[in-house]
């Protein structure tokens, strides 16, 4: 993809979050898309065939980001000039939610959060199937893998969404604490 098309999408990208932090995404329109983003109808449909597209695209660019980041220790992204990296990984997914980039935690409690969500959790899926339930398994073997991961990738989306609700008070060390003291002794 050359820059014009990548500069093309990323108004794409910022039309819809600037029109998602006002109204839901179930009233949003093509057209409002496209007027914000100040491109054509026939432009917008080269890069995506609909809406839906749009959004799938936008939660994987986000999240693919985030979990990848999370998961290499090693991409520290300005986080840890001080420090080393923290040892789990869900301090470091938190890390990078607390750092909100792209408006990820307004997306994740937005009106039309429930797409976002989805996106979100299957994403942990992969990183929790990877980084934790293969690695640390060993209680409870009798349950069946699948069920663990998204059992924990539940919790962990529910705990981000008490998080933000409490406008974030604990630090994702404290988190990282809370969430690993439930979910260690099921693993």
């Amino acid at each position: 993809m050359d820059r014009r098309q990548q500069k093309t999408r990323a108004a794409i990208f910022a039309a819809l979050s600037t029109l998602l932090a006002r109204k839901s995404y179930s009233k949003i329109t093509v057209q409002e898309i496209i007027d914000t983003a100040n491109v054509g109808r026939t432009t917008f449909y080269a890069h995506f065939e609909t809406k839906d597209d749009l959004l799938k695209a936008l939660c994987e660019g986000l999240f693919s980001h985030i979990i990848s980041s999370a998961a290499d220790c090693t991409h520290t992204h300005g986080l840890y000039s001080d420090e080393s990296a923290p040892e789990s990984v869900f301090c470091h997914l938190l890390q990078h939610l607390q750092e909100n980039e792209h408006n990820i935690l307004e997306l994740l409690s937005c009106e039309s959060s429930e797409l976002f969500l989805r996106y979100f959790k299957d994403s942990l899926n992969e990183l929790i199937r990877d980084q934790v339930v293969s690695q640390n398994r060993r209680n409870n073997t009798d349950i069946p893998q699948d069920f663990l991961v998204h059992h924990i990738s539940g919790s962990f989306v529910e705990m981000v969404l008490w998080w933000i609700k409490g406008q974030m008070k604990q630090t994702p060390e404290e988190l990282d604490r809370y969430f690993r003291a439930v979910i260690e002794p099921i693993l």
